[in-house]
């Protein structure tokens, strides 16, 4: 599979190292030479440096017998005229855009382009990625980190240890024996600033932050053993009024439910602007670090507040002060995943990662075969895959023990036909199973081995 990715940003670096360990010809344009040799040096790709618009930088790239391009600069009109050099000159067969601007996408959505017009066979929205990933946050608020498995019907669920935690210095072998019907598994325990898979004998302690994979039925149940009260959010205060949080805002407004909604915007023109975009949403000029403004938007009634502004220490410290104010429940967005550490000591209790939202909607979206969906859990020390087992893959017809995952990684779900089962050491792997894999980074490679069938794309 040839693959161009345009952009050698975040997301276009991951996407490039992605595909590219799973043995696609990967070409990434940048207009940056800092960038593309930085990309260039790190992963096995090839870099072209120039406008990706451009059919002659496109020409270099192999455009003429590219599979697919993905256009993910950080300009919306660049990727839409990419993809229109991409099919008029060049007929790439397929086509990824990544957009951000709101009248592009309600014009793309309500079919205003026609698609031989506009040929993007597939739209991405990071704004509209995060405020999903925003409304997953806030429905489990006490879970820092949160992804939808198998169509929905798993849950990946980030939960810190503390001391009213029940099942603490327990072994993780017990807890299948005293919740035998409880669909969940614990497959990534984060201790002392250092990630691994659990044994079945290993034991949960105070301050521990771990990866639970459940069934979306038994999340609550889960929640609650592990020490976690679910908390209603019906009132929200959001924290920059960009292209971020005026859509985390709306969606917010659409939701069922009488969640009260007040954004505090730093920039006047622009909360105005977002003042008029909005309906229900109380937006206020100030400053989030500001303590008169949060008591303006009254922090102490407030179930949650989330920081979304495009720089990642003003939400730390956002949601740090917020928290000092009594809120119980503080969302930061953060673009750098080597903060993370930060969220404990700062008070912080869930953070979105961009980055890693887009990038896993983005593969989700393109992927058909053996990996469906990838999601990158911290600064990309681990990955979780969705992935079907096809009758030539090596993983077929083996037992879960049997089955040669890597020390790293671990079955959190199977799905066998439509049926969400808890994986056992003694379960048959069968053709047409889909199942969730944490694995570590070292061993993600691995992993894909077991699934090893070529990859087709939609």
């Amino acid at each position: 599979m040839k693959v161009i990715i345009c952009g050698a940003g975040q997301v276009g670096g991951q996407l490039a190292r992605h595909l590219a360990a799973e043995g696609n010809e990967v070409t990434v344009v940048d207009q940056s030479e800092s960038l593309i040799r930085r990309i260039t040096e790190t992963i096995d790709v090839t870099g072209i440096t120039g406008f990706a618009s451009h059919p002659d930088i496109l020409e270099r790239a192999g455009a003429r017998d590219a599979d697919m391009l993905i256009a993910a600069t950080q300009s919306d009109e660049v990727n839409m005229v990419t993809c229109q050099v991409a099919h008029s000159i060049f007929s790439v067969p397929r086509k990824v855009a990544r957009l951000r601007a709101k009248a592009y996408l309600d014009a793309i959505y309500s079919d205003l382009f026609r698609r031989d017009h506009l040929p993007i066979d597939v739209v991405i929205s990071p704004e509209q990625e995060v405020a999903q990933a925003a409304l997953q946050r806030l429905a489990a608020p006490a879970a820092f980190d949160t992804e939808s498995f198998l169509d929905g019907q798993a849950q990946l669920i980030g939960l810190t240890i503390e001391e009213d935690c029940a099942v603490i210095n327990t072994p993780l072998r017990q807890l299948s024996e005293l919740f035998s019907t409880l669909r969940a598994v614990v497959v990534g325990i984060r201790r002392d600033e250092r990630l691994f898979a659990p044994e079945p004998e290993d034991q949960l302690f105070v301050g521990d932050e771990i990866y639970i994979m459940a069934a979306t039925e038994d999340v609550a149940r889960t929640m609650e053993i592990f020490g976690k009260t679910h908390r209603k959010s019906e009132r929200i205060i959001i924290i920059g009024g960009g292209s971020v949080g005026r859509s985390v805002a709306r969606a917010l407004e659409q939701a069922p439910g009488k969640t009260r909604v007040k954004l505090i915007e730093r920039d006047r023109h622009v909360a105005e602007a977002t003042a008029d975009a909005l309906s229900r949403t109380i937006v206020l000029h100030g400053d989030g670090l500001d303590v008169q403004m949060l008591e303006e938007a009254n922090i102490e009634k407030a179930d949650a507040v989330l920081a979304l502004t495009d720089d990642d220490k003003t939400n730390l410290l956002s949601c740090a002060r917020a928290k000092a104010e009594g809120c119980p429940l503080v969302i930061a967005l953060i673009n750098d995943p080597s903060l993370a550490p930060l969220m404990q000591p700062l008070g912080i209790d869930a953070f979105i990662n961009p980055r890693a939202t887009t990038v896993s909607s983005i593969l989700r979206h393109i992927r058909h075969g053996r990996i469906r969906a990838v999601y990158s859990i911290g600064d990309a020390e681990a990955e979780v895959l969705e992935a079907q087992v096809l009758g030539t893959s090596p993983i077929a017809g083996k037992r879960v023990r049997d089955s040669g995952l890597p020390e790293g990684a671990l079955v959190g779900a199977i799905r066998k036909r439509d049926t969400l089962i808890l994986p056992r050491g003694d379960t048959l792997i069968e053709e047409g199973d889909t199942m969730t894999v944490f694995a570590l980074r070292e061993d993600v490679a691995a992993v894909e081995r077991l699934f090893q069938v070529s990859i087709d794309y939609f």
